[in-house]
């Protein structure tokens, strides 16, 4: 179903507003290898993918059994966000779409407080959404739970079903019905771009778009009016 009686959009933020999960996804497997855990970029992408780092961390001492060194975090952070600087793009289109938005907007994220800050300043995105930026460390359960999505909710006065998430991630989407919300699939990250089946959207209803110039032609009445 297209998007009705939308008072607020949630974008998320790595894979949405921002291009960076192949950069994510080079970096974590190559940490990951110099432990001797050896994934790909699927695996990456079915287990990793929209989580927040201490789930991700936990999926990988349970799944191969080791005990990550007490640096890894901090070393994977830091060589991201050097990639970051040289690397990191906003999706394509998306600035044109965040200057004729109509209604209000907001960014929740799993990533860390720190990389969400340094991504959309880096991406030239930050103004478009002043304080409006939500990350998992405020609730107790990230993605695929509702917290985060609730949260933005509340904080800014919007009942939940006034909502539209747009979401890259499986556990976004999880969670943006579980919130009550509405949610479009965005595709258009080179993480999922040339995966048929994700394009295609599901029997749920749920609609996939894979480029943002398709993203008015959904929801036209989030285009701001000319004055």
């Amino acid at each position: 179903m297209t998007p009705a009686n939308v008072d607020l959009v949630i974008f998320d933020c790595d894979g949405v507003l921002i291009d960076s999960e192949l950069i994510s996804a080079k970096i974590l497997i190559d940490e990951l290898a110099n432990l001797g855990a050896v994934v790909d970029f699927e695996y990456f992408r079915e287990q990793f993918l929209g989580r927040s780092f201490p789930k991700v961390a936990q999926t990988i001492r349970t799944t191969f059994d080791i005990e990550l060194p007490d640096d890894f975090e901090i070393r994977y952070r830091q060589k991201l966000l050097a990639e970051f600087d040289i690397s990191l793009q906003p999706t394509n289109g998306i600035k044109n779409i965040l200057s004729q938005l109509g209604v209000a907007s907001c960014v929740a994220t799993s990533s860390s407080p720190q990389r969400v800050e340094r991504s959309l300043s880096l991406t030239q995105l930050a103004d478009h959404f002043g304080e409006n930026v939500f990350t998992a460390s405020m609730v107790q359960n990230g993605k695929p739970a509702p917290d985060l999505f609730l949260l933005v909710a509340k904080t800014l006065g919007i009942a939940p079903d006034k909502c539209l998430v747009i979401e890259d991630s499986q556990p976004g989407i999880e969670a943006s019905y579980a919130a009550g919300m509405q949610v479009l699939h965005y595709t258009g990250g080179s993480h999922l771009r040339g995966d048929v089946a994700m394009n295609k959207g599901n029997s749920t209803g749920l609609i996939a778009f894979d480029h943002w110039s398709k993203f008015f032609e959904l929801a036209p009445q989030l285009k701001a009016e000319k004055t």
